[in-house]
């Protein structure tokens, strides 16, 4: 591979640091997607209501706020590799935990820390690949995050799938004398352990490095991923991006000392993570199953549809590699909107046509529940080709140097904290006002999006880091 701008690439070093950085977002989706298949098991296990379904699924969310904050902070000072080795580490100890959790307190604890790794390498692995690799392909290998969420999530549905197909069901007893639902957890460790191991073997960024002052450093890693020549002069390049004081990274420098206002970069970003979340994308994820049993199919055939779920997620994903640094990020963003607010519209026409039996149980009638099942994937499709890995590339390079870390944290805590609203009201707002009204807001802010997104992104495709504008 070559850059025009740096010469020769090491191919291989960039693909291994890809891979590496990458199992987080794999973490990051196994971890949000196991709770789908579990939910049975849970309401079981601790005698939990809907509220107290919603509280459990949205423990995670929690440290996922606190996570994605404080890692864009620590990143500054502990460095991209360090965080990325402290969330393989909580990715690890959640799922011992979780799964043997003896209690709705302990669960929750479990998820909370589990939430702190999530939301870690949800922020920093797109930030860690965009400060490493070449401009010409980095909106490329940056989206390689959501594919890896993505696989993570359907992981998970497919291993749920099976053990409640090899135990019977997933509050049946499997291994050890212990439910399916409680190994659902389990299983996470193995890949958790894996992230951490691989993570000693790729290099710390060269930006995070200059930024503490380690220009030689930073050159070493530079001149292995370019030459020697192109190490020096990007060093140089780095160095002039940082504030003319040279000081470290602060939270203080989102403020423009001009106008002594919060950079309007600052509210583009804040905007484009909550407006990912608002499309109410994690209800698909996080309560897939119990959202197609609530409109009439089986356990069984409601893990089998999360599975497809995943499988055109990943579609749409592999579309995104293939345009992203060819058509742009605002173009895609803007398709994404409006495919899903159509998309959306429709699945919430079908909602609205529920039929309630005497017996509590409910249907769509003719062939409404084929309409919903179609719309709903070509909705995860619109998503994943546009605002699922577009937010995530963007917020790993739109903020210039000197304030990343902060605009990440900031940003990522905003995310996360609409992640939580919409996925905590979610079960409450199926039982009032019911689904048709749930998608609909869906559907709106979808709409919205698109208008957000003609009026305050700037496209980055084929920008230097070094210049971007805040």
């Amino acid at each position: 591979m070559q850059d025009a701008s740096q010469g020769p690439v090491n191919t291989g070093l960039i693909a291994m640091i890809v891979a590496v950085a990458t199992i987080g977002g794999f973490m990051f989706g196994y971890d949000s997607g196991v709770i789908n298949g579990t939910q049975k098991g849970l309401e079981a296990a601790f005698d939990l209501g809907k509220v107290g379904i919603g509280i459990n699924v949205g423990a995670i969310l929690v440290g996922s706020s606190v996570g994605a904050f404080g890692a864009g902070r620590l990143a500054d000072r502990i460095g991209r590799r360090g965080v990325m080795k402290l969330a393989a580490v909580l990715f690890l100890i959640s799922a011992l935990i979780a799964g043997a959790a003896g209690s709705s307190l302990v669960f929750i604890l479990a998820r909370i820390i589990g939430g702190l790794g999530v939301g870690a390498a949800s922020v920093i692995s797109p930030v860690y690949i965009s400060e490493v690799v070449p401009a010409h392909v980095r909106g490329r290998l940056s989206s390689v995050q959501q594919v890896m969420i993505i696989t993570g999530l359907t992981g998970a549905f497919v291993v749920n799938y099976i053990l409640a197909q090899v135990a019977g069901d997933s509050t049946a007893i499997l291994w050890a004398d212990q439910p399916a639902w409680r190994w659902m957890f389990w299983l996470q460790a193995l890949p958790a352990a894996i992230y951490f191991v691989a993570l000693m073997f790729i290099p710390e960024s060269p930006r995070y490095l200059v930024a503490k002052g380690d220009d030689a450093g930073a050159q070493a890693v530079l001149t292995r991923l370019f030459d020697g020549d192109v190490a020096r002069r990007m060093v140089g390049e780095i160095r002039a991006s940082l504030a003319a004081d040279h000081h470290r990274p602060r939270l203080s420098d989102l403020i423009d000392k001009a106008t002594g206002r919060i950079r309007p970069i600052v509210w583009t970003g804040i905007g484009l993570a909550v407006f990912q979340q608002l499309v109410g994308i994690n209800v698909v994820f996080y309560y897939g199953a119990t959202l197609w049993q609530a409109v009439g199919f089986s356990e069984n055939y409601s893990l089998q549809i999360n599975i497809l779920s995943g499988v055109v997620s990943i579609a749409g994903c592999l579309a995104t590699l293939l345009l992203v640094d060819r058509v742009g990020r605002k173009p895609l963003l803007l398709v994404g909107s409006a495919g899903m607010a159509v998309t959306l519209g429709v699945v919430a026409w079908a909602f609205s046509t529920a039929i309630h039996g005497g017996d509590g149980s409910v249907s769509l009638p003719g062939r409404n529940g084929v309409i919903a099942l179609f719309a709903a994937n070509a909705y995860v499709v619109f998503f994943n080709m546009s605002w699922g890995p577009i937010m995530w590339v963007m917020l790993g390079e739109m903020f210039p140097n000197q304030i990343r870390g902060s605009g990440l944290a900031v940003s990522g805590f905003a995310q996360w904290i609409a992640n939580a609203a919409i996925s905590v009201s979610f079960p409450a707002l199926v039982v009032s006002p019911g689904l048709a009204i749930a998608y609909t807001g869906y559907a709106l802010a979808a709409a919205a999006s698109f208008f957000f997104v003609r009026a305050m992104v700037r496209e980055t495709k084929g920008v230097s880091l070094e210049q971007m504008e805040g």
